[in-house]
């Protein structure tokens, strides 16, 4: 277990979410063997990792419980070609504040829910407008860094995945 605060990433999720509820816990928190924990995470990491790009990527090479997600540190993590690796313009300090702002706004969304749980706000007929808005506003910021409009279809999305990968791989 780590000695500072982390995010946590559960290892299977529902298909009907748009978004894994991933979330940073404390330090005193003991997490089971149902989830992945990613230590020493910032909330730069935490934008990208909820945001649609990176569920997109999810739902093209994750594994199935039966129908559910099954997140890998292995197959969807570790070869997620994180924009950072793509450029400069991605670790520039003012997107790093952006991507903080916005994955602030979503912890900030979340905290306006105190009596709800991470599942019954990532259930996507429920999901409260506030946090909705907070993770559109995440997508926008996240699509931009890998050039992608606003309006990118998923197949979109993964398309640009793919050949972010297939690059970094050829490196």
């Amino acid at each position: 277990m780590p000695t500072t605060n982390y995010l946590l990433v559960p290892s299977v999720s529902s298909e009907r979410r748009l978004y894994v509820p991933i979330g940073f816990m404390d330090s005193e928190a003991i997490a089971s063997n149902l989830v992945f924990i990613i230590p020493n995470a910032t909330l730069a990491h935490f934008a990208v990792l909820t945001s649609s790009v990176h569920m997109a990527w999810l739902r093209a090479v994750c594994g199935r419980l039966e129908m559910r997600y099954r997140y890998s540190k292995d197959v969807v993590y570790n070869n997620f070609p994180w924009p950072q690796a793509l450029g400069a313009q991605a670790s520039s300090p003012a997107t790093i504040t952006l991507l903080t702002q916005t994955a602030q706004a979503i912890l900030d969304a979340r905290a306006e829910y105190p009596d709800s749980t991470l599942a019954d706000l990532y259930d996507d007929l429920t999901m409260p407008p506030a946090l909705r808005r907070a993770h559109q506003a995440n997508d926008r910021t996240v699509l931009a860094l890998y050039g992608l409009s606003e309006n990118a279809t998923e197949e979109q999305i993964v398309s640009e995945l793919f050949r972010c990968y297939e690059m970094l791989t050829r490196a």
